[in-house]
């Protein structure tokens, strides 16, 4: 694919996605060039269509990987190789909703206490005070950190956009005693080989999985449950949706409003109908 791959990488490079998203584009069609081993310029839309359906049955790959297999197919025939009506030709796949595991706010001070070190207790809470992803986290400058204002300035987010987040009081108290005895010189959370490089976002993950380990802490997920955790439990103590949106950068508002489905708070407080019946108790022989 050299010369298709270099204009491609061009074209995900100048319209500013994210690198993630850059290696899951190249790499959905070098998986379609490999699948045919022929140049996927050469290919028909029935053969896209049909490697797509091989995704699906054969490699019984997630629909959430599907479909990101199928946007990057869009992304190369549409942009990279000018062909307009690709949208209808490629069809995205539906992907499965499925709500995440919502922590409770008991569940995450039990993760918090579980923290293994001052470091990763540290790094836990700032993902969960400020909701942010583990990419930026890993990435937060002291610089970023506006005690005056109480704001966290979040540089290059998802889509390579700034946005503002919350500072707290708690979080500030507990960074300034991670600081007097780690002394990170620019990143808030350098990695321990390197001073100057940012933590690598797995040895991040590892952290929250040992901690959640710890702690008892049985739901599913990973350090993002911190930040889906944030949103949950801002939206049931009254915070609204475009607020919300605001703090964890999202591009649309739709994405936000996912979280009225996980927040539980109003749903407890309401009476089932079968609380109104007069009904007798049961018992034991009728």
């Amino acid at each position: 694919m050299g010369e298709l791959r270099e204009r491609m990488e061009n074209d995900l490079i100048i319209r500013g996605l994210s690198v993630n998203t850059q290696r899951s584009y190249l790499t959905a069609v070098k998986g379609l060039a490999k699948y045919y081993r022929r140049r996927p310029d050469e290919l028909s839309t029935a053969e896209v269509q049909r490697y797509l359906r091989h995704l699906i049955e054969e490699r019984r790959l997630a629909p959430a990987s599907v479909r990101l297999a199928s946007q990057g197919l869009r992304f190369f025939y549409r942009i990279t190789l000018n062909r307009p009506n690709v949208e209808t030709e490629i069809p995205l796949p539906k992907g499965a909703k499925r709500l995440p595991e919502i922590l409770s706010p008991q569940e995450v001070v039990r993760i918090l206490d579980a923290a293994t070190s001052l470091r990763d207790r540290a790094l836990l809470m700032t993902t969960y005070a400020a909701g942010l992803r583990v990419s930026e986290v890993v990435r937060l400058e002291l610089r970023d950190l506006d005690s005056d204002r109480g704001l966290i300035r979040v540089a290059g987010g998802k889509g390579r956009k700034d946005r503002y987040t919350l500072f707290s009081e708690r979080l500030r108290a507990e960074l300034r005693a991670y600081y007097r005895v780690y002394r990170p010189q620019r990143l808030v959370f350098p990695s321990r080989r390197k001073s100057r490089a940012a933590l690598d976002p797995h040895s991040a993950q590892r952290m929250f999985h040992v901690a959640k380990t710890r702690a008892g802490v049985s739901k599913q997920g990973g350090i993002h449950s911190l930040r889906h955790a944030f949103a949950t439990h801002m939206l049931e103590a009254g915070a609204d949706l475009l607020t919300i949106q605001r703090l964890l950068g999202h591009r649309n508002l739709r994405t936000t409003a996912g979280y009225i489905q996980v927040a539980t708070q109003s749903l407890t407080k309401q009476i089932s109908p079968l609380d109104r019946l007069l009904l007798p108790a049961a018992t034991e022989h009728r």
